[in-house]
Formats: C-alpha cells, structure tokens, sequence
C-alpha cells in the first residue's frame, strides 16, 4: 500500500477521530484540521490524545484565507497533500450552519486542495440526500455537484445511520419507560454502520480505484432494521416485555408549522422549525438505497461493509463498555 499524505477535515467528531485512527492504521501520514471553536477539540494536549500519530493544525474552516494558510500551506511550499477526507459537517443542519459548512466550507477546501495540487478528495455526505427537502441536503448536493464538476478525482461516501443516532432510547428503557415510536414503528428502515466501518470504508476509498469518481452509498452489515426492531432488542437485552408508545408523526407536522410561523416574528425559532423538520424527515423516510423508478427504499440493493451490528454496539452500552456521544442531531 502506498503511503500518502492525507488532510483530515472535520476531524474532531466521533467519525472523524476513527478516519484519522484508520489512516494512521494504514501507514499514511495524516494531519488533521480542527476547528478551534470546536468543544471536542479541547486543548493542543487534549487533541494530540485524539489524534495519536497524527499532526494537528488548527483553523477556521469558514475563512478561506485560514484554510489555505493554516491548513494546506505545506501544499504552497511544495510539501503537498495527496489527499483530503472530509468528514466536516454542519452541527445541527440549520438553514445558516448548514450553507456555511456543508457548502460554503467545503468550497473553500476544494479550492485550496486544488492550488495545493491534491490529487484525491473524499467526501462524507449523506445517503438522504437521495430525496431532499431540508436546508443541509440542498447544501450537501450543492458541494457534491461542485466536487464532481471540479475535475478533481473524488469518493462520495452516503452512509446511513449511525449508531450514535440511535442510541437515544437505551437509557429511557433500561430505566423502565415505553420505547417511542412514530406510527407502528415500521414506517422507516435502516442498515446502521459504526464508526469504526465506516471511517474503515472511507480511509480505503484512497486505495481502491472501484470507489473512485462515484458517489457510494453504504451501510452495515445484516438485515435492514425499523425503530420497532430497534425497541423489541433493547427490551429482550434487558430481559422485559417489550413496552411502546406512538407519537403521532402529525405532532412533528403541528410543531413545524407552529414554529415556522413563530419564527418570522422571533428569527431564533425559524431554526428549531428546521430542526422538527428533520426530525420528521428522520421519522417517515429510510435510510436506504432510494429505487429512482418506483420511489421506494431498497434494503436489497443498499450496499454493506464492517462486522460491527447495531445489537452489538446496544450490548456494550448496556454492558458499559461503550458510551453514545449523539451530538446535536437526537430527536428522543
């Protein structure tokens, strides 16, 4: 394998600490961007404990003047970069973070990648990208259309969920209360993919000429599995009776509404009606592959890598050798 020298964009969130451990597994040489105003980037000592065998640069990834300076200037004095893997992502999916990161940011590094004459960019993107109705998909396809059109040779990785994502019921029912669902809890399905598959499935893009100039949709190993599934595990883990309660998807509807309406008198609220719009984008679409002829979501031809299921990681959890970091996206 040949080693290379790789940026790391977006380096500090839980699947872009696991691409920058798979990287260095590797044998590349890696450095990762962190954003300084970042929580989980912490202190110079405290990232250069993340980020065991990788070098660490910090800057601002909205000014493009601090990306080509700090992040890609080695590139200018002819120590460049082969590659950037970018799993930088909006935090919250609101309209103005989204635009700014998902797109904006991502403009600015595919420019500077260029100058520096990087020769591969792997993005992570989204596989609901597929049907976009929301702020940060537009976002995200506006970047995939300009990374595709820029003659650069790229990998765009469209994973589905992730376990952190669904992990948001597992205290609720060890302590007792009903598993929540929307409608029967069938209305959506999903193949969930950990970090660690996943940050292994982008790191080999670099390597492997099948996932070069495509977009790749992927997800975890097994079955694709619905929130019911999801609920009926947990309780069997915990050895009880499986206990439910729906939420009727039109409260997201009412919520939404409610908000957008209240949001053109107070601006800040015009944000969390985006945030119920995701959350009832996430109750009533699967993430899975999208069949363009019939409208339908696939399992059969979503493809999967890892080893890692979503039970597994659910059993460490609750056995405590694991702890779910969510992040700005839970909806329970």
């Amino acid at each position: 394998m040949p080693r290379l020298r790789v940026c790391v964009l977006g380096a500090t969130g839980t699947i872009g600490r696991a691409t920058v451990e798979a990287l260095v597994e590797r044998g590349h040489e890696v450095v990762a961007l962190v954003r300084g105003a970042s929580p989980a980037a912490g202190s110079a000592v405290d990232r250069a404990g993340l980020f065991a065998g990788a070098g660490i640069r910090q800057v601002d990834v909205s000014d493009p003047v601090s990306l080509a300076r700090d992040g890609f200037a080695d590139g200018f004095a002819g120590e460049r970069f082969d590659a950037v893997v970018s799993c930088m992502a909006s935090r919250t999916g609101a309209p103005r973070d989204a635009w700014a990161i998902d797109c904006a940011a991502h403009m600015a590094a595919l420019d500077a990648a260029q100058r520096a004459g990087v020769g591969h960019f792997v993005l992570l993107s989204a596989i609901c990208v597929q049907k976009p109705l929301l702020a940060f998909q537009h976002a995200k396809l506006a970047f995939e259309a300009a990374l595709i059109g820029s003659g650069l040779r790229y990998s765009i990785v469209r994973p589905t969920a992730f376990f952190k994502s669904l992990s948001g019921q597992i205290e609720r029912v060890r302590k007792g209360r009903p598993f929540l669902l929307f409608g029967d809890g069938t209305l959506t399905a999903c193949k969930p993919i950990s970090d660690r598959d996943l940050a292994n499935y982008i790191a080999d893009c670099l390597i492997d000429e099948g996932r070069w100039n495509r977009i790749l949709p992927i997800g975890g190993p097994g079955q694709a599995i619905t929130p019911r599934q999801q609920g009926e595990a947990l309780f069997a883990m915990l050895g009880r009776a499986a206990k439910f309660r729906s939420v009727p998807v039109a409260l997201l509807d009412t919520l939404a509404a409610a908000l957008g309406v209240a949001g053109r008198v107070v601006p800040s609220l015009a944000d969390k009606a985006e945030l119920a719009r995701i959350g009832r984008y996430y109750a009533t679409e699967s993430m899975l592959v999208l069949d363009p002829q019939t409208g339908c979501y696939d399992p059969d031809a979503t493809p999967a890598t890892g080893t890692e299921t979503l039970f597994d990681y659910y059993r460490a959890v609750l056995q405590g050798t694991a702890t779910p970091e969510r992040g700005d996206h839970a909806v329970f």
